[in-house]
């Protein structure tokens, strides 16, 4: 195989460029948004039930996964006792609760400011497909120019634009990876300020209605109407936040970066 063969292999930009979507405007940690009360309920000091099969394991000398015949484990140790702490005053109990469910996909698939960031993300991705889609064009007639030179130019000429065009191609790579990820981050800012209005939407409109815990309405098995807030929630937050404005997508220089020349 020629070097000139072997540059087909970096002419392939990674696929990962294009794989933003508002997706993100959901909630990252995955839970529900309660309305917080002030006193909480005591925590559980108990011992995970799930960390005693491993403890018996290695209490009974048993191989721990991944390890390998021959080598030392680490030595069984016992837990050491349950301090006995001294009871806590009496606090009053929480109050009864009054529960809401919400949808936040479908809050936001009817926000218009999340509509009018989705517009603007994916005119910026459609533009950096265009442009590494006319760098490919431009690599693979490089390549061809390249390869029909083969018989006239010497090793050494012909060695020198091989690895021009693999530095290109490199380079541009990184620089196409980069602008996406300035891509990314400019969508995060626009949908966080969604994301931090939205949640106080929810505690406005929750408070309204007398309720003090709101779930997701996918970690609700059954529910009736009355007690789904989505669209209520949606209508507040497109009166409140009707649009938002993207940051600029800005590729941020890196402190070893070379210069260019």
């Amino acid at each position: 195989m020629t070097r000139v063969s072997s540059l087909r292999l970096g002419l392939v930009l990674p696929a990962v460029l294009f794989g933003l979507g508002v997706g993100h405007a959901q909630s990252s940690n995955g839970q529900g948004f309660f309305i917080p009360h002030p006193k909480a309920p005591p925590v559980s000091h108990s011992v995970p039930v799930r960390a005693q099969p491993m403890i018996q394991q290695q209490q009974q000398g048993m191989p721990e996964q991944g390890q390998q015949p021959g080598t030392q484990a680490i030595p069984p140790q016992k837990l050491p006792p349950i301090p006995q702490l001294p009871a806590l005053p009496k606090e009053n109990a929480p109050p009864a609760p009054v529960m809401g469910v919400l949808s936040v996909p479908e809050v936001m698939q009817q926000s218009t400011a999340a509509q009018g960031v989705e517009k603007i993300i994916e005119a910026r991705r459609q533009k950096l497909a265009a442009e590494a889609q006319a760098d490919q064009q431009k690599w693979e007639g490089e390549q061809k120019t390249i390869t029909g030179e083969k018989a006239k130019l010497s090793k050494a000429a012909l060695a020198t634009k091989e690895q021009a065009l693999q530095r290109e191609i490199e380079e541009a790579q990184v620089d196409f990876h980069n602008r996406n990820l300035a891509i990314e981050v400019s969508a995060r800012g626009a949908l966080g300020k969604i994301e931090s209005t939205l949640i106080a939407v929810i505690r406005q409109v929750a408070q309204a209605h007398g309720m003090n815990l709101v779930l997701h309405r996918s970690q609700v098995a059954l529910n009736v109407n009355g007690f789904d807030i989505s669209k209520e929630v949606a209508a507040h937050l497109n009166t409140i936040l009707p649009s938002v404005a993207v940051p600029p997508a800005v590729v941020p220089k890196m402190a070893n970066a070379p210069a260019k020349k």
